[in-house]
């Protein structure tokens, strides 16, 4: 168990005056007397840092925990046990900052899944229209607290961390709890305390699953429906080919190579068949040897891939709103959700976002129950549309 002692940090109403510290668990006795802590406590607020920016196979490298004044940094990488550490977690309200993230990773990681209330401090900003709802902005603006950025892109799982790289990772959840109290109380004020719980119950489900996208399909990148079938079929092996050398290195595939390089080089392999690379667009500095020798067979590949084996290029998939009236009640609604929320001071996209009110118009509910089961929409949303929603489809018959 080592400790850490920050700086010293004023903030409004936190005490800042005094010296506070953090622990660092990477024992299995630290860990032990955590959940000791931990099962004295109400709530605990949670952040995570992961290693997806610097490897391939994304876990959990670290987990911060504050409950009140007291704050913990675990390492999961130390080698502890850590199910009566979950066990433990996975019964508290948690109170996380854009929970999606974190969970997911959790959940990945662990098997993680939250049986508790969770608070999440960017939707709650998001409810009470503060356009800028980042940790950093909200903790400046709400109690006079500047974050440090060092550390923001650290590849956490490297050890030892600095004290810097300590002191940014428990700063994500050191201010959470008062944060959490204020943005409550302004919730309270305005009556969207139901609707900030109905839209953290949605966030958390959503991370039970993540969207499965075909593999066959995984190689479309941006761009790629641009593109002629013959071209697409070098960005499909040159895809392929990233995928496997990320994997190989445990590197994410944007360092081994980004979307724009592929298909610059896809376009010009297809129109310059069997020249050299080297006469090619740059490539990244570490494309050489036996990573080079794999690119130019991918290639060529391509070059003999039959006519018949080529990628198609995708139709275009039916669009209701596409039709002049479905689209004229599609705007109409974006009118009326635009009204209602600049009533509220809120985003419109919070109140329902464009997919949402082309479902509106395309299955034309008329009741609150109909427009959540039907349109998936939240029940403060339906209800502060569906007036609005009755009347526009009253007026777009058909």
């Amino acid at each position: 168990m080592q400790f850490f002692y920050m700086k010293n940090k004023e903030g409004l109403g936190l005490n800042r005056k005094e010296v506070l510290s953090y622990i660092y668990v990477d024992t299995q006795e630290a860990l032990n007397l955590l959940i000791a802590r931990m099962r004295k406590t109400e709530r605990i607020a949670l952040d995570t840092e992961g290693n997806g920016l610097h490897y391939y196979y994304q876990k959990v490298c670290l987990m911060q925990l504050s409950m009140g004044d007291e704050s913990y940094i675990v390492d999961p990488l130390a080698g502890v046990e850590l199910e009566s550490f979950l066990n433990e977690l996975v019964e508290k309200p948690l109170i996380l900052h854009g929970v999606d993230y974190d969970l997911r990773m959790m959940r990945d990681s662990f098997g993680f899944r939250p049986r508790n209330a969770i608070f999440d401090t960017m939707l709650a900003a998001k409810l009470l229209g503060y356009e800028l709802f980042g940790l950093a902005d909200l903790l400046q603006r709400l109690l006079d607290v500047t974050l440090t950025k060092k550390g923001r892109k650290s590849d956490w799982a490297q050890r030892p961390l600095t004290e810097a790289q300590l002191d940014y990772a428990c700063d994500d959840t050191r201010y959470l709890e008062p944060l959490a109290d204020r943005l409550t109380r302004e919730l309270e004020g305005l009556g969207r305390l139901e609707w900030h719980r109905e839209m953290c119950k949605r966030v958390v489900l959503s991370t039970e699953n993540n969207a499965v996208r075909d593999p066959d399909d995984a190689w479309r990148i941006k761009g790629t429906g641009l593109l002629e079938p013959r071209v697409m079929n070098y960005v499909r092996r040159i895809w392929r080919w990233r995928e496997d050398e990320a994997q190989r290195a445990d590197r994410p595939p944007f360092k081994i190579m980004g979307n724009p390089a592929i298909l610059e080089l896809a376009i010009w392999a297809a129109s310059h068949p069997s020249v050299s690379l080297a006469h090619g667009p740059r490539l990244p500095r570490h494309c050489q040897g036996r990573r080079l020798r794999a690119l130019e067979r991918a290639i060529r590949k391509a070059l003999e891939t039959p006519l018949s084996k080529w990628p198609e290029k995708r139709k275009a998939r039916p669009s209701p709103n596409r039709e002049p009236d479905c689209s004229r009640v599609v705007e109409a609604l974006w009118d009326e959700c635009y009204r209602i929320a600049e009533t509220l001071g809120i985003d419109p996209a919070v109140l329902a976002p464009r997919a949402m009110l082309a479902s509106l118009a395309r299955k034309r509910p008329r009741t609150i129950e109909a427009m959540m089961e039907d349109c998936a929409m939240m029940r403060w949303q339906a209800e502060l549309l569906v007036e609005g929603v009755r009347r526009i489809l009253d007026n777009h018959h058909g």
